[in-house]
């Protein structure tokens, strides 16, 4: 690809796909946003006139079939990941795609035959791996100085929701995936290794208005993973937690301990003359990693525009799919999962 600007449509305009369109819009240089997809007429609209994009669409084919789109951001619900993503390929447009990255490993298999037979490019947007003190995590594990990792613990929290939608865990694999992808994705990348096997609990503490219906769903989950060289792993998760956006890691190694992310607002703590000590609870994710959901495009963009391949692949995607669902099928069974049988030693 020329290295002028990249063209690109937005599929999906709700709180993250605004979020993508926006920094496509003003804070890219190298990007162009050409044209817009949603189905709510509203939200289409109030983006495109915030935005200034003219081009608009209710429909996905009619975006992907543009031959001045080289490339599109897919936001839609899980469960269209795989129809998009797949037809996008065949239309040559390069894909970055939100996570999780579909409902089912078979769909990811799918998804990465469509690109690779299309000869495009597909990143999936974890993006922690674009976040300064991830990146320096990674880093330090990365040189040795800690030694080998032992215990590696993620948390994800978040306090909002979840929507009706999420209930139904055939539609959308529950909050390990739609909230917790990122915690999975953390794991395998600051280990450097894959999920061998899981013991998970869930329950549904808060969300009352789901119990009938819905009876498997959980709104709090535990997970214990044993990786491939016998690293031990910590997935917790709930939503809704009420208290804020909770996003930390601790990884315990030979030689030392990382501490990754905090419950309090960066920069902000106030300590009276009687000693308290108070501090605000971060309260979103679109503050929390701001500069990450903008340095992951401008990753995404730069790939394209060098023909590199992005550091988050399909195979990640996949991974953290794959994970989710073996999650899923410990809590429904009260069984420890086997993920993946080649990982076993």
């Amino acid at each position: 690809m020329a290295k002028g600007k990249v063209r690109v449509g937005v599929i999906g305009t709700g709180r993250a796909g605004g979020i993508h369109a926006q920094n496509l819009a003003q804070r890219i240089p190298a990007a162009s946003l050409v044209a817009l997809c949603d189905p709510d007429p509203v939200r289409l609209a109030e983006t495109g006139e915030r935005l200034g994009v003219t081009v608009r669409s209710a429909d996905y084919a009619a975006l992907i079939q543009r031959e001045d789109i080289e490339a599109v951001v897919i936001v839609t619900p899980t469960s269209r990941h795989c129809e998009i993503a797949c037809a996008a390929a065949r239309h040559g447009k390069h894909i970055f795609l939100e996570k999780p990255m579909a409902l089912t490993p078979a769909e990811c298999r799918d998804i990465n035959a469509a690109v690779a037979a299309a000869g495009v490019k597909l990143q999936i947007g974890f993006m922690r791996r674009f976040d300064e003190r991830f990146c320096r995590a990674k880093e330090v594990l990365a040189s040795g100085e800690l030694g080998r990792v032992m215990l590696i613990r993620s948390t994800g929290r978040g306090p909002g929701g979840p929507g009706p939608w999420m209930y139904d865990l055939r539609q959308s694999n529950g909050i390990v995936a739609e909230v917790n992808s990122h915690d999975l994705d953390t794991l395998r990348w600051l280990t450097g290794d894959e999920f061998a096997r899981v013991y998970a609990q869930g329950r549904n503490f808060k969300c009352a208005d789901a119990r009938a219906a819905w009876p498997d769903f959980y709104d709090t989950v535990l997970a214990q993973f044993t990786f491939r060289g016998e690293t031990l792993g910590v997935l917790d998760g709930a939503c809704p937690a009420h208290y804020g956006y909770d996003a930390r890691v601790e990884v315990l190694a030979e030689k030392g301990l990382l501490l990754i992310g905090a419950v309090e607002e960066p920069g902000f703590t106030k300590v009276t003359l009687d000693g308290r000590v108070q501090a605000q609870a971060v309260r979103t994710w679109r503050t929390l990693f701001k500069d990450a959901y903008l340095a992951e495009l401008e990753h995404f963009i730069a790939c394209l525009q060098e023909d590199r391949t992005p550091a988050v692949t399909g195979e990640d995607g996949q991974r953290a799919v794959e994970a989710a669902r073996a999650v899923n099928d410990s809590i429904r069974t009260g069984q420890p999962i086997l993920i993946c049988q080649e990982a076993l030693r």
